[in-house]
């Protein structure tokens, strides 16, 4: 099953948001072609439920997925969420909202803890991703711990309620990454990886599909029919091994140091 995953939707984004912002008007779009064509959106707290029990999913499942916490996903996307009766997951990076516990460092205007409130009333399921956005993969086992807590408590204080899923900043992770943030509370989370979801993928390394600017409707309505994701994101593989082999890299001179000390 296909999870889209998206992060700013603005109708003038700025430079550092805008390959991965989509348009409001494009949006729309999308939204209306999965109603047309019969797609029922859950969230990810649903499907992992389902797939843990094995209960049944609604017919032609989609996830409909929002890294970061940009003030567009209130704005721009709630309306046309709703306009539909369409559930959504939001993940958000608690030190980048505005409010008591912002610590700088956001690319855009971000949600404060009013609109992510409304959101969660709304139907849209609040997760976690992280406080500050860092690479998880790249942290020693407490700043990583840190990281984690620190957003799910937040969330839990601002809503009333821990947050049971987890998107990974960047879409990074590794196995002991994955076992944080299982010790941390979370029960399920998502990476990237720009192929279809597939239960054996496990709880803690679903993969969703990447939104952009440049996403066509055309290129849409391919990418959530299965069809052609291999071939729209060949070089964004080839990438990601490329930053996999370079963060190992990092790990393996790090733990080395000491070692001369």
């Amino acid at each position: 099953m296909p999870i889209l995953m998206y992060h700013s939707v603005a109708a003038g984004p700025n430079s550092a948001t805008r390959a991965l912002s989509v348009a409001p008007e494009a949006f729309a779009e999308q939204m209306a072609l999965l109603g047309d064509r019969g797609l029922t959106p859950v969230t990810t707290a649903t499907l992992a439920a389902c797939w843990r029990s094995g209960a049944p999913l609604p017919e032609r499942p989609v996830l409909i997925t929002f890294d970061d916490g940009y003030e567009g996903v209130h704005r721009h996307a709630l309306p046309v969420l709703a306009e539909h009766g369409f559930p959504a997951t939001l993940f958000v990076s608690t030190g980048w909202l505005r409010g008591a516990h912002d610590t700088g460092g956001a690319l855009d205007t971000m949600l404060d803890w009013d609109q992510v409130r409304e959101l969660a009333a709304s139907g849209v399921e609040i997760g976690g991703h992280s406080h500050t956005h860092p690479q998880l993969d790249q942290l020693d086992d407490m700043r990583l711990r840190r990281e984690l807590t620190r957003c799910r408590d937040i969330v839990a204080g601002e809503l009333g309620a821990l947050p049971v899923s987890f998107a990974y900043p960047y879409g990074y992770s590794s196995r002991r990454v994955r076992q944080a943030v299982r010790d941390a509370g979370f029960a399920q989370a998502l990476a990237v990886g720009n192929a279809l979801a597939h239960r054996r993928q496990g709880p803690y390394a679903l993969r969703r599909v990447t939104m952009r600017r440049a996403t066509g409707i055309d290129e849409f309505a391919r990418l959530v029919e299965g069809r052609a994701i291999t071939r729209t994101f060949a070089r964004d593989r080839v990438l990601t091994k490329g930053y996999a082999m370079v963060r190992r890299a990092r790990q393996i001179r790090r733990k080395a140091i000491p070692d001369r000390v």
